[in-house]
């Protein structure tokens, strides 16, 4: 009941906040600035309001706050400690996000910085949920039923790499209108179903339901044509909370399946910039990430969306028959 209270509340706050959201950030004039070297057709999108991932932030955030309360009381604080990580990395790319706006250029934080930003952040997060129980040193196999117990800090060495490269694969993934929104919306459906077959629909349940509800209602906005973006301020929350959410229910390597699409746009990216660099101008994409080539290939934005949203859903089927026994359901 609650996953579904969850959902429905997101749904329906971020539906009628995004109205005003998206008033604000047209009165702002934050318009997003197309990268120079990207598909042609996509620079009529140039001056589409972007940030728009404030709208399921908020929505997403007051149901978890709300509805979260009766855990809290109980001394269960998981929820809200995915839903602020997650914001932790939202705010990141509002940092980024506002200086692209205010000087007017595809260009924000430097990688470095984001980089150390978001590095902080995981460490933290990591500890603080190792200190309330919910991580140990081992390291869960999906489908297989064991674990491999490592150091501690080997753990968190590994733990952290997880977290920034799953932040920032989800980042590449929002580049086609609805792709990452749609993606992740079906990984959140994923974190709701297992936690429903645990026998944990309460504060475990809760986030990955309303992040499901906002997602659901963001893509009213978003969906090609988008008349916002969620800029880098949505995604690298999105990344975050997927992030979190693997390392709250105890099993970063399901990201693996679950995350097959983030996976696919970051690998095109580092494969084509080394071909590019080993054979000095060639390559081995149209364009990366594999969005781009797909687009360049003759594939529509709806196209793209419904394939790699495909793809995420089979993946996710599988990852949830691997794992959905593990405590006894």
């Amino acid at each position: 009941m609650t996953a579904w209270l969850a959902f429905l509340v997101s749904f329906l706050l971020t539906l009628i906040l995004g109205h005003f959201v998206l008033g604000e950030l047209r009165k702002l004039h934050a318009g997003q600035e197309i990268r120079e070297d990207g598909p042609t057709w996509h620079a009529k999108k140039a001056g589409t309001p972007t940030m728009g991932g404030i709208m399921f932030i908020l929505g997403a955030g007051i149901a978890v706050f709300a509805l979260g309360l009766p855990y809290m009381r109980e001394g269960v604080w998981v929820h809200l400690h995915v839903y602020l990580v997650a914001v932790a990395f939202g705010l990141i790319g509002f940092i980024d996000d506002f200086q692209k706006v205010r000087n007017h250029r595809n260009e924000g934080l430097t990688a470095q910085q984001k980089f150390v930003l978001q590095l902080l952040e995981s460490i933290i997060f990591l500890t603080i949920m190792r200190k309330e129980g919910f991580l140990n040193n081992a390291v869960y196999i999906p489908g297989m039923g064991v674990s491999v117990s490592l150091n501690w800090y080997l753990y968190l060495f590994f733990a952290a790499f997880v977290m920034v490269g799953c932040v920032n694969a989800v980042n590449l993934t929002d580049g086609v209108d609805g792709l990452a929104a749609s993606v992740t919306l079906v990984v959140m459906v994923f974190f709701t179903s297992i936690a429903l077959a645990w026998g944990r629909d309460g504060a475990q349940s809760l986030f990955p339901a309303a992040m499901a509800g906002g997602l659901a209602a963001f893509l009213a906005y978003n969906c090609h044509p988008a008349r916002v973006f969620m800029g880098d301020t949505g995604s690298l929350f999105l990344g975050g909370a997927v992030a979190a959410l693997a390392f709250a229910f105890d099993m970063p390597l399901i990201l693996l399946p679950v995350g097959i699409i983030y996976i696919a746009e970051t690998l095109s990216v580092i494969l084509q910039v080394g071909f590019f660099k080993i054979t000095r101008g060639k390559r081995i994409f149209k364009m990366a990430p594999l969005h781009h080539h797909m687009e360049l290939s003759g594939w529509g934005e709806w196209k793209v969306v419904g394939v790699f949203s495909g793809i995420t859903a089979f993946c996710c089927l599988l990852a949830y028959i691997a794992v959905r026994g593990r405590y006894g359901a």
